[in-house]
């Protein structure tokens, strides 16, 4: 049995204030923190006041607040999952909150929008397809790079590139739209041309119907030396740390170095490889076939 500490929450549902990312209008978080322990993860730094942000917690009744606060919407919601927390956490093959409220989801007629870094994606296969039967859905596996030992070293206790892979491999043979984040594309470290074009190609062979990067990454206040000891860590002897204290100082966002280089090179794949690659073009078509319903979508 799970030894889970529980948090209050008095609604899971949130507007977002722009559908811009993935054309969502709702953002909804079932847990709070990760235990994936990623370098880079911007949901540690100090704004989002969660110190404990390695602890994974679950929020108090989810699945009756969610319900409550799906049966307020007059208008079908399209729900973001993953933007602080992965909804496919390893608690989650247990709990099962992720599931359960994808049944809701269904069953109140919206879409979703999951992102993650987990191949337990993949067991909800069914929900997905039975949600885009009636709304959009789109599902979303970061892969920064296809080197299960390099992911070792930056995304320490998340399952390796491989089997994300192979679940948007199963989960884009029954239907579901789905395809891959590469961000961040970390400076120094994952900024080659080969590991670029080798997520690309590794992404069109699994089936995805698109891919959306970002070649940099981002620091504030509170993740900032947690990522650059952490590349100290990982990467000993090798200065890397270091680089980025010399370039980026205080930044907010670093760019690679490379990053024009990188996109020209990027998107000519994605175009050969038929890969969609912009988020207008993604939003697109992960909604074209519901423009009955796209007015209440996004009013």
């Amino acid at each position: 049995m799970v030894n889970m500490e529980y948090i209050p929450a008095k609604h899971l549902l949130h507007r977002n204030k722009s559908t811009e990312w993935f054309g969502t209008d709702h953002t909804m978080n079932l847990y709070r923190g990760c235990c994936h322990g990623c370098l880079y993860c911007d949901s540690r730094s100090s704004c989002y006041q969660n110190p404990d942000f390695d602890q994974v917690k679950a929020k108090v009744d989810a699945l009756r607040v969610l319900r409550d606060d799906l049966a307020r919407k007059v208008k079908p919601a399209f729900i973001t999952m993953g933007s602080m927390s992965d909804p496919y956490n390893p608690f989650e093959r247990e709990l099962q909150l992720t599931r359960h409220a994808l049944e809701l989801i269904d069953a109140y007629q919206c879409g979703v929008a999951a992102a993650t870094k987990s191949d337990l994606i993949a067991r909800d296969v069914d929900l997905y397809r039975m949600i885009q039967d009636h709304s959009p859905v789109i599902c979303k596996l970061t892969v920064t790079t296809t080197d299960d030992a390099l992911a070792a070293k930056i995304e320490p206790y998340a399952p390796p590139p491989s089997r994300r892979l192979a679940a948007l491999e199963k989960l884009s043979r029954a239907g579901v739209f789905s395809g891959i984040l590469l961000m961040p594309v970390l400076p120094f470290v994952e900024d080659s041309r080969e590991n670029v074009l080798s997520v690309v190609d590794s992404a069109a062979q699994s089936g995805a119907r698109f891919i959306y990067a970002a070649f940099g990454v981002t620091m504030r206040d509170g993740q900032r030396d947690y990522f650059l000891n952490g590349l100290d860590r990982a990467f000993p002897g090798q200065g890397t740390g270091e680089k980025y204290r010399k370039r980026y100082g205080s930044r907010y966002y670093c760019p690679s170095p490379r990053a024009r280089e990188l996109w020209e090179l990027f998107s000519r794949r994605c175009r050969e490889l038929g890969l969609l690659c912009e988020m207008k073009h993604i939003i697109s078509a992960a909604t074209r076939n519901y423009e009955d319903r796209q007015l209440s979508f996004f009013e």
